[in-house]
């Protein structure tokens, strides 16, 4: 397919269980290129499988799943492209999590598409706000965020890996920054 016609194709985000095929191996790619961008940063090496197992067992999915969560899943055209997770913190309080688009989908508006619908799913759940962390490594994902009208918050919990946190008020189904 050329570029103009990659370009053209559509975005399309729906709930899969954490447990589908494709959404496990989106899971996987993003925690191995997180790990992978860690480790390179801070020990000059890659992963090992055995550590992105450990993060996938430490860092489970399971609560991506109704009554408090949603697994969003996106596709370009007909390709698995993308994820964001969804999940209740508290009755008003929605949290995104393992937010991803595959590099050879990148730029192409998914993340843009996967946060509306992220965003909308947490309005569904009965949020008022959504939150969220992320590393300072991740500075395209810290500029999407502050792009998508998130704002920086003071941390709302203590992870090893959280180093930045942001939310973003939500209104009845209509996001405002």
């Amino acid at each position: 397919m050329s570029d103009a016609a990659t370009l053209r194709l559509p975005w399309a985000v729906s709930a899969e269980p954490a447990g589908s095929p494709d959404a496990g191996a989106l899971l996987r790619e993003y925690y191995t290129e997180v790990a992978d961008r860690y480790f390179a940063l801070h020990e000059d090496r890659r992963s090992t499988p055995e550590e992105i197992a450990e993060g996938l067992a430490e860092y489970p999915s399971a609560d991506l799943a109704p009554p408090g969560g949603v697994l969003l899943v996106a596709r370009h055209g007909d390709e698995v492209a993308g994820c964001a997770g969804v999940r209740l913190l508290d009755a008003r309080t929605a949290e995104l999590k393992q937010m991803f688009v595959r590099p050879d989908r990148r730029g192409l508006g998914g993340a843009g598409a996967l946060l509306r619908a992220a965003e909308a799913a947490a309005v569904r759940l009965g949020a008022e706000r959504i939150r969220l962390d992320t590393r300072l490594d991740l500075v395209e994902a810290v500029a999407l965020y502050r792009r998508h009208g998130f704002l920086e918050i003071d941390p709302y919990h203590d992870d090893l890996y959280a180093e930045i946190f942001f939310e973003k008020r939500l209104d009845g189904g209509l996001l405002r920054g």
